[in-house]
């Protein structure tokens, strides 16, 4: 006897990434299942920045708000910032209880995030690299692997050497929340270079979650459906693996600009859609950052409706 399809459950998420200090961001009372931040929560990693950004976290309308560090919140990253204290000190003789005013002392971000007002009240959850089970409010079921690490350039945090790579270990889950881009992939820096992790897209391309969400690379803010090709290569590409002819581009940067700006833009990939995502078989990749240029300061935020198990 065949096996009934399991229920499903529509869930909506909020998805944003490099708000950069921001206390507010225009579609902050959107309601959604789940909330994503994926990093660069600061521009220079101060105190009063992680407070802004925890503020801005607690106006969004979810009652559960998921997010990691990017490379500019360098104060949640111990080694990288007791390497800071130690370089500030010894080239600029810099007063310790004055680094300490501005960014707090090792740990002091982390209690911020663990604070009962924060964590319990307000649904804020400051996610380690690692796959985290989730049971949403909704009654669906959420495995989620985050990781904040990118690529190293200059002196940041979570960051490790292109030649050497990094372990991505993501297994079998709905959602990949990543600070950086994977090779191929809403990826291309303002010089058109491609700044995406090679490690990052062969592991994201072996797992073919439901949604790989990121930021880090402000100027290919967009989200595109990708169909991945039967059969997987012993070293997966974007130039191998992805079937560009059945892959959908859902929005990008230059669209937008010419349509003027919007607190968010909605998309939705749930069984009844025209672009419907079948589980195995595509991955909606969406570069959130919301960090904008001159011309144009500030992204929309997105908001993507996707079908989820339901929880046991």
């Amino acid at each position: 006897m065949a096996e009934l399809p399991q229920p499903t459950i529509r869930t909506r998420f909020l998805v944003i990434s490099d708000t950069h200090s921001r206390d507010s961001i225009p579609s902050s009372n959107e309601p959604a299942d789940v909330a994503i931040h994926c990093g660069d929560l600061t521009m220079g990693s101060k105190l009063d920045e992680f407070k802004a950004a925890i503020n801005l976290l607690k106006q969004i309308n979810a009652p559960l708000k998921l997010v990691i560090a990017g490379n500019h919140d360098f104060t949640l990253d111990p080694p990288a910032f007791q390497n800071k204290i130690h370089e500030a000190q010894r080239l600029q003789d810099i007063d310790p209880l004055l680094i300490e005013k501005e960014y707090g002392y090792c740990g002091q971000v982390r209690e911020l995030f663990d604070h009962v007002d924060v964590k319990e009240k307000s649904g804020i959850r400051l996610l380690d690299e690692g796959t985290h089970y989730l049971t949403l409010n909704n009654g669906a079921s959420l495995t989620v692997y985050a990781s904040p690490y990118t690529p190293s350039f200059g002196e940041w945090g979570f960051q490790y050497s292109p030649d050497e790579g990094h372990e991505f270990a993501i297994g079998s889950v709905d959602l990949v929340m990543t600070h950086g881009p994977p090779r191929g992939v809403l990826d291309q820096s303002m010089s058109s270079r491609r700044a995406g992790c090679e490690y990052l897209f062969d592991k994201v391309a072996r797992s073919r979650p439901r949604m790989h969400c990121f930021g880090h690379i402000h100027g290919s803010w967009g989200a595109k459906l990708i169909t991945w090709r039967k059969t997987i290569s012993e070293k997966p590409s974007h130039l191998t693996d992805i079937d560009n002819g059945q892959s959908t581009v859902v929005k990008k940067l230059c669209n937008i600009k010419a349509s003027g700006p919007r607190p968010f833009y909605l998309t939705s990939h749930c069984a009844d859609d025209a672009n419907s995502l079948q589980h195995g078989r595509h991955t909606l990749f969406v570069n959130a950052a919301i960090e904008g240029s001159d011309d144009f300061p500030t992204h929309p935020a997105w908001l993507v409706d996707l079908d989820l198990q339901r929880a046991l």
